[in-house]
């Protein structure tokens, strides 16, 4: 059974967050809001956590998982980016973007695109992600809280703990958005927009 964790939306407190870095940690997988919607998190060399992610969503090997970083000093030691590339993300973040960048030598094997050798990134705009991020100092391995065969993220904490009790180690309780974020491909000459969600996709076309 999955532990449920009532996390203060405004003043997340530090015992609470400290239980949650530690389940990550023993290789758990927690489900927490964000910014958009809920998301699926894993530690970054955790390989159960990341099987247990696809397994959860049903995913391929051509899925692009999402380093959910603190900021742009942790976003920067995972992906390689341009001049211009770091003003256009420098506008928008924190938000509800993702962006897909080439990886540095720092991203697991297994998290990059099979061919291209890109991962997503993102910095939230969400009081309890940028604890929890904190607490525990490096990025999480994340994933849109999407089930197979449905149209709508996940967004309820409850509903999340009722559904998915048996293949989760912890929920965190909170506020969340209702759409998942805007995907933004930033790894080849143009930007391109991957999928329009709660990010305004307006100064990337």
């Amino acid at each position: 059974m999955a532990r449920y964790f009532d996390v203060h939306p405004d003043n997340p407190q530090p015992r609470l967050l400290q239980q949650i870095v530690a389940v990550l940690r023993e290789d758990g997988l927690i489900a927490y809001p964000t910014d958009s919607c809920y998301a699926l998190g894993c530690q970054l060399g955790s390989h159960p956590g990341l099987a247990r992610i696809r397994e959860v969503r049903r995913l391929d090997d051509r899925h692009h998982f999402t380093l959910m970083c603190r900021d742009f000093a942790q976003l920067g030691q995972f992906v390689q980016i341009s001049n211009s590339v770091f003003r256009l993300l420098k506008a928008v973040t924190p938000g509800s973007y993702t962006f897909i960048l080439p990886a540095s030598p720092e991203v697991p094997r297994r998290l990059l695109h099979p061919k291209k050798r890109t991962v997503g990134v993102r910095i939230p705009d969400h009081t309890v992600t940028q604890a929890l991020l904190a607490e525990l100092g490096e990025p999480l391995v994340s994933s849109t809280l999407l089930l197979p065969g449905e149209d709508e993220p996940m967004t309820q904490g409850w509903e999340i703990k009722d559904r998915l009790d048996h293949q989760l180690d912890a929920v965190v309780d909170g506020e969340c958005g209702t759409e998942p974020t805007t995907v933004v491909d930033l790894s080849e000459d143009e930007p391109q927009i991957l999928r329009v969600g709660a990010g305004d996709p307006a100064r990337f076309e």
